[in-house]
């Protein structure tokens, strides 16, 4: 496999995994929330990334989640998996798993906790390609898994048979860009961060983006791909700022971006669910600023299609 055995492209959101207040995942919720992602023109979705906090999920509840989640394009898009997991068999469980539950493809992040030099990290998807038969994406995001895939490793994991994406979530352009000139003629490249920089990674050849943002800002965070790709520069730019104010609003003022992602789904009636722990809820003054901001930024949009 390589770039040219698939054809996804375009923006292909994260999306949330809503939990109940019992900790239960809320399956109508995923349903619709999925299907309003792509009623707004997704090119495909992720389901149980880190978006998905797939890390406070059991085997089991993985499993359940790729069953639910499997054909919520309708042959639309790519339905990916988030499968990584610490070691190979897990990895490749999971990765069955998500086969036989009627996925696209496995989005497979380095083994995480524990420091590993790049042979190690080599050596992980090395072995898990050689016991799945199903597309990989590499997914790159060192501020989570504390392993980085840098773009030397990153070409050498591209080489492998079922290796046929890179999801770039490191935030850092210079690795972006440099991971991009390595790999893009052998596999596709997604940007992670797009609502910092997906207009620039557009510009230099990404083939889309895997973002949570759509979740909240929708139609625009997935317009901000199409607007790019088309040039129609004034409105990029126009997106690309409220992206990078967006980034900035989420993750400030104590606020970290999956609760706040959250807390912004609930209050435009998006149904976002709860958190799991280790997360906590935002408080109320932290929600209260966060609507303040989304208001200012002009897309509180709720879910009537009326402005809040």
């Amino acid at each position: 496999m390589n770039r040219d055995s698939i054809d996804w492209a375009g923006q292909i959101p994260a999306v949330v995994t809503p939990f109940k207040e019992d900790g239960a995942i809320d399956e109508n919720a995923f349903r619709e929330n999925n299907a309003r992602m792509m009623a707004h023109g997704a090119s495909g979705l992720l389901i149980g990334g880190c978006t998905g906090e797939f890390w406070s999920m059991s085997g089991k509840e993985r499993h359940s989640l790729f069953k639910m989640g499997a054909g919520a394009t309708e042959g639309k898009g790519p339905v990916l998996a988030g499968t990584g997991a610490i070691t190979v068999k897990e990895t490749v469980e999971l990765t069955n798993a998500a086969k036989d539950a009627g996925c696209d493809g496995a989005v497979i992040l380095p083994p995480y906790f524990i420091k590993l030099t790049e042979d190690e990290i080599f050596a992980h998807f090395q072995e898990v390609n050689a016991a799945v038969a199903f597309p990989i994406v590499i997914y790159n995001i060192p501020g989570n898994a504390v392993n980085a895939v840098t773009p030397e490793l990153a070409a050498r994991i591209a080489e492998l048979d079922n290796v046929v994406a890179i999801k770039e979530s490191s935030g850092d352009w210079n690795n972006f860009y440099s991971t991009l000139i390595r790999v893009i003629d052998k596999i596709r490249v997604f940007c992670g961060p797009s609502s910092a920089f997906g207009v620039p990674a557009v510009a230099v050849g990404a083939d889309g983006f895997i973002d949570c943002f759509p979740n909240v800002w929708a139609p625009g965070g997935i317009d901000l791909f199409h607007a790019a790709k088309e040039g129609r520069t004034r409105e990029a730019a126009r997106l690309q700022e409220t992206g990078r104010r967006l980034t900035d609003l989420f993750t400030s003022q104590g606020r970290t971006l999956y609760p706040s992602t959250k807390a912004a789904m609930n209050e435009m009636g998006f149904n976002g669910g709860a958190v799991r722990a280790p997360l906590r809820p935002l408080g109320t003054d932290q929600v209260d600023s966060l609507m303040k901001g989304l208001d200012e930024l002009k897309i509180n949009q709720t879910k009537t299609g009326e402005r809040a």
